[in-house]
């Protein structure tokens, strides 16, 4: 089993900054993309960014040039970095990762438990 541990949200003022970790425990397991979602009240949850094992990032429109993600494999853990924060970027912010056990061949998303990001203006 893994387990996603996440920390770093809180409560900030617009224009300041924040930064999320996440980091995966549990034994004999592979990730291939992490990423972080978020989810604010009465919205969709909504991909904000990812990165793959080899680096390769996205980020939706909305947080370019305002947000980076990184990961360092070795801890297997993402970072999600906020900064120019603005009140709607406001949301329960979750980490998912795509996972694989040694012992098997499939590919397994797991989440966070989420964490609250309050942006106040």
């Amino acid at each position: 089993q893994v387990q996603l541990v996440e920390s770093g949200g809180g409560l900030v003022q617009a224009g300041g900054s924040l930064r999320l970790s996440c980091a995966a425990a549990g034994r004999d397991f592979s990730i291939r993309t992490m990423g972080w979602y978020r989810q604010a009240p009465g919205r969709q949850r909504e991909l904000v960014a990812a990165v793959t094992a080899g680096g390769s990032t996205n980020y939706v429109d909305s947080v370019k040039a305002r947000f980076t993600i990184s990961r360092d494999n070795a801890k297997n853990t993402v970072y999600l970095q906020m900064n120019a924060l603005k009140p709607e970027d406001t949301a329960v912010y979750y980490c998912n990762a795509d996972i694989r056990f040694r012992s098997s061949f499939r590919w397994i998303d797991y989440w966070g438990q989420g964490t609250q990001v309050t942006v106040s203006s």
